[in-house]
């Protein structure tokens, strides 16, 4: 009878210890009631404790052995405690003051995760003529662009946390798999981040030759990832704010542009092609490079003020915004200029500038190019650095990835993924476009598997967003999209698969030798009680409906 007792004690104990958690008034007023009472109470409520110092000491260590249980399952929920459904957490471990990230900062940094202006695209024409170039960036969102957008804005709201897509892939395949998703993602975000600082100074070189090669441009790829990588650590509501200024500064050289064409404009240029001088794979390499990454910024939807409603709306307009910047600067060079595919190569745009409007055109150009691969950069860096501490929330990685600065940001998260650039900025542009394209692909593969199983092994868990159709429109929206991703690979160098296919390995070895470190304790790991537990929200939301 005392076992008894005693157990029916601890259950309540961690019940009232869950709810303390959740700080409801309903809680706090029980809990005054009971213990201010001299009143006869029922036997659950007697048996709490006969003082209340015995009682506050028997839940905080109550309290604290949930959380040692938490710290040691990496990557898993835990069933034992009661968390917070999707729809009433907005963001979670909002335990900082970094003011949340609104629309229009969050439009461009979407735009400046996906695009950042034509500032790249030149190769499509280098590689299959106007043409073809010109159809790539019309059907090809219809084909991945937008799949991709739509799976972003159902799973983003789903889980509004910094982890993103790794706990999509975590919830559906589990936390190895998971695992796996966050190496592959975040590294080929760092490659991706690598171009930037190349396409940076390919514009400048024109302009100041000494930029073209040997140590002047080590130098300044250096100096521009250093001071880049202080704006991140500065805070996102900044890196928003000047995503929003680099955006607006580097369309408007292409509408004066536009002005300027119209007379010299040619419709019969636009419909040149020759289907057996097309290079196909820097063609769907620079196509796929310029239109992914969609799903990048889940990984910043714990910063987002209310994301179940502003990062679809957000996804809608980056999405129209990012067809456009792509579409009309191509018809404007590839209608206004005489056709020389091999001058279609990074940096033409300016020299197209320069025939049109004159050398204030081209320079204007040349500095709205620098700004926009300053803006891709920080946002891509936002994201990457974000997604570690997410990991580290999950309990995927030790706790000190999730410590943040002063200014609310993931101080080791943005260490790290600025060293992955410095090491790979010797990389060409087509190598370092292909390799992060190949790493992207496998990512993307278990991100569709992911959407595919949660609709069918939670259909009912609470979507504030939902992609109509279930799990059979789920299956066939993902058919056109991973199509094209077997097509990339297929297309794909040797060298680029080897080095591709070797860290692909890397990651397969380190989550095991992560878990290992985390068996051993020689560093400290923990889950946050904040983040939502599928299943029980899941549940939650059957029982209210």
């Amino acid at each position: 009878m005392v076992t008894m007792v005693q157990s029916e004690k601890v259950k309540n104990d961690e019940g009232v210890a869950a709810k303390q958690e959740r700080t409801t008034v309903d809680s706090l007023e029980e809990t005054t009631v009971a213990a201010d009472s001299s009143s006869p109470q029922p036997q659950e409520t007697t048996h709490q404790a006969p003082h209340d110092n015995n009682d506050s000491q028997n839940q905080e260590k109550l309290r604290a052995a949930a959380t040692t249980r938490q710290a040691s399952r990496m990557g898993e929920f835990n069933s034992n405690v009661e968390y917070v459904t999707v729809v009433d957490l907005p963001s979670p471990r909002r335990t900082h003051t970094m003011k949340k990230v609104s629309m229009l900062p969050l439009v461009f940094l979407i735009f400046y995760e996906v695009s950042g202006g034509p500032f790249g695209v030149e190769d499509t024409v280098h590689a299959a003529g106007p043409l073809l170039a010109l159809l790539g960036f019309v059907v090809f969102p219809f084909i991945w662009s937008i799949p991709e957008a739509l799976i972003t804005a159902e799973m983003g709201t789903m889980f509004p946390e910094n982890s993103g897509y790794v706990v999509w892939v975590s919830t559906a395949l589990g936390p190895f798999w998971g695992f796996q998703q966050g190496w592959m993602k975040w590294l080929s975000g760092v490659i991706d981040n690598a171009l930037y600082p190349v396409l940076f100074l390919d514009y400048l070189k024109s302009g100041v030759p000494a930029l073209g090669g040997g140590l002047p441009r080590i130098l300044a790829t250096w100096g521009l990832t250093i001071v880049l990588t202080f704006l991140n650590y500065r805070g996102l509501t900044i890196v928003g704010y000047v995503a929003v200024f680099l955006g607006v500064f580097s369309l408007l050289p292409f509408v004066v542009m536009g002005f300027l064409a119209i007379p010299d404009l040619k419709p019969s240029r636009w419909t040149v092609v020759n289907t057996k001088d097309v290079d196909w794979n820097l063609y769907l390499n620079t196509l796929f490079w310029n239109l992914n990454y969609w799903d990048s910024i889940s990984t910043l939807s714990g910063e987002v003020e209310n994301p179940k409603k502003t990062l679809p709306k957000a996804l809608f307009l980056a999405l129209i915004l990012v067809v456009l910047g792509y579409f009309f600067p191509l018809l404007i060079g590839t209608g206004a200029v005489p056709l020389n595919r091999e001058l279609w190569t990074d940096g033409y745009f300016s020299d197209i500038a320069m025939i049109l409007g004159g050398a204030w055109l081209r320079w204007w150009l040349q500095a709205a190019a620098a700004m926009s691969n300053m803006g891709m950069f920080v946002a891509e860096m936002s994201s990457d650095s974000f997604q570690l501490l997410g990991m580290a929330e999950r309990g995927m990685l030790p706790e000190f990835f999730s410590k943040r600065s002063r200014h609310g940001t993931p101080l080791v998260g943005i260490l790290f993924s600025a060293s992955g650039v410095i090491l790979l900025s010797w990389m060409s542009f087509q190598e370092i476009v292909a390799a992060e394209n190949f790493l992207y692909c496998f990512g993307m593969i278990l991100e569709f598997i992911a959407f595919i199983l949660l609709k069918i092994k939670h259909p009912n868990a609470s979507r504030p967003y939902k992609v109509p159709g279930g799990a059979a429109g789920a299956i066939l929206m993902c058919i056109p999209p991973t199509a094209l991703i077997c097509v990339v690979l297929y297309f794909s160098t040797l060298k680029v698969m080897v080095v591709s296919l070797i860290a692909v390995s890397i990651g397969l070895v380190l989550q095991p030798c992560i878990k290992y470190v985390e068996k051993k304790r020689w560093l400290k790991f923990s889950h946050s009680a904040d983040l939502p537990d599928l299943e029980h929200e899941e549940s939650t939301h059957s029982l209210v409906n």
